[in-house]
């Protein structure tokens, strides 16, 4: 089955439109350490890869869908990539001291076994940063942006593959890990009118339209700017992206 991912247009949009949401909650991550290795499991074009660089020395991003690392050079050029999937890391056990998961596991078919093979391929004293974040459709100043969000839901609809995960409602008994810490993170991006077109053009549901030929990006891009122009009427916006940060561990950890 092709993954909804399997695309050159989500790919290049992904490494060079999305805001930098993710260096944004990794920065408030303190080790007691850099991290010697760590891993980034679903790390698509390579974004939240390149955020996990400061933490560690040495950096690896796993992704099932080999189309979207085509910029993975440019995105995160010290950091090496892996086709493979959550289920089945294809790595030895305790190879990393950091595991990082940005939304990725949400497509997972086996949670718990991917949440198994996370804690197999820590290090006894290592971590696993699991967190994930909305989409841009809050802002500090009114409504406005918020209540556009929903009629381009309602254009482009959301595609099917993501599935919920509640961090503090995981079943965590039998995986080898246990949770340590969960944060609650709101992080504010200013944008213009042209930053959020971009990033709301390269949104899967908006791909995923083009490539059905329910529509076409000229015509995509023409109805989100018109419709846009009034939400940005003042200029720049400061968009709210609402997520979390769960730090966990491994059962037997000292």
């Amino acid at each position: 089955m092709t993954s909804i991912y399997d695309s050159e247009r989500l790919a290049a949009s992904y490494a060079f439109d999305r805001p930098p949401v993710h260096q944004q909650i990794l920065k408030s991550v303190l080790l007691e350490r850099p991290a010697g290795r760590a891993l980034d499991i679903g790390c698509g074009a390579g974004v939240s890869t390149a955020a996990l660089a400061p933490l560690a020395e040495y950096v690896i991003g796993l992704e099932p869908v080999p189309a979207m690392l085509m910029h993975r050079r440019s995105v995160a050029p010290s950091a090496r990539f892996v086709i493979g999937t959550a289920e089945g890391l294809p790595f030895a056990a305790a190879s990393f001291d950091l595991v990082a998961a940005a939304g990725s596991l949400n497509y997972t078919d086996q949670l718990s076994s991917a949440l198994a093979e996370v804690a197999r391929v820590l290090t006894p004293d290592g971590i696993f940063l699991l967190y994930d974040f909305s989409q841009g459709r809050y802002s500090l100043t009114g409504d406005a942006l918020a209540t556009w969000f929903k009629s381009f839901q309602q254009r482009f609809p959301s595609s099917s593959g993501w599935r919920p995960l509640v961090v503090q409602e995981l079943r965590l008994e039998g995986t080898g890990l246990r949770l340590l810490d969960y944060t609650d993170v709101e992080i504010p991006i200013p944008m213009t009118l042209d930053d959020y077109l971009r990033y709301v053009l390269g949104e899967a549901n908006v791909d995923s339209a083009i490539r059905r030929g329910d529509d076409s990006a000229e015509h995509a891009r023409d109805w989100c700017h018109r419709t846009l122009a009034e939400v940005f009427r003042s200029g720049e916006m400061t968009v709210v992206f609402r997520g979390y940060l769960a730090t966990l561990a491994r059962t037997n950890r000292g």
